[in-house]
């Protein structure tokens, strides 16, 4: 477990930080971008909580499931698998993560109607911030995917497909706590011409 005794350790004052196995990376390294956007997908999910809890509990708990998982998934990139024998087990995002988004997903979207037109982010409050953390996680994939194609740079193909569901989910989830309510904001084409 983490032992946190101290918030501030000055070491990062010179723009970089240290990786789970030591090393030191600057602070706009990719890697740290992407474990850092997770980090904001983790933040936007909270928010989108604080009104999930009143509009749908089952809902809300998922959530719950998915931001532990964004620490498991942080945890995964910020120890890049170099081949190199470590002197612990790194937590790494596990299929069965996955699996889990995708029968959560299959639940929520049994009840909907099909999509007809692309939707607008909007809707109810919890809704609304699930639009947003669906955009952040889409910035961290890309950020990640980013990562897994540089030369000597690893991201597992679990993290990449977690992170790729749970914008999948994410947008699922918003579309079902509208359904619940007024329905979808949907796009009308050219409607301000």
């Amino acid at each position: 477990m983490v032992k946190l005794n101290r918030i501030y350790t000055r070491t990062g004052d010179d723009g970089t930080t240290g990786l789970t196995t030591g090393p030191r990376r600057l602070k706009f390294d990719l890697r740290v971008a992407a474990y850092g956007t997770v980090d904001e997908t983790n933040a936007c999910i909270g928010m989108a909580r604080l009104h999930a809890a009143t509009e749908d509990a089952d809902v809300d708990a998922m959530l719950g499931r998915i931001s532990n998982d964004l620490f498991d998934l942080g945890a995964d990139l910020s120890t890049p698998d170099t081949g190199a024998k470590l002197a612990f087990e790194p937590l790494r995002i596990a299929q069965v993560q996955v699996d889990r988004l995708e029968a959560e997903i299959d639940q929520l979207n049994t009840t909907l109607e099909p999509l007809r037109s692309f939707v607008l982010p909007g809707g109810t409050p919890a809704a609304t911030h699930l639009h947003l953390a669906r955009t952040v996680s889409r910035r961290a994939e890309r950020l990640m995917v980013e990562l897994a194609q540089t030369e000597g740079e690893a991201v597992s193909g679990s993290a990449l497909k977690y992170i790729n569901r749970l914008s999948d989910f994410l947008f699922v989830a918003s579309r079902f706590l509208n359904a619940k309510a007024r329905g979808d904001v949907l796009w009308v084409p050219g409607q301000n011409r």
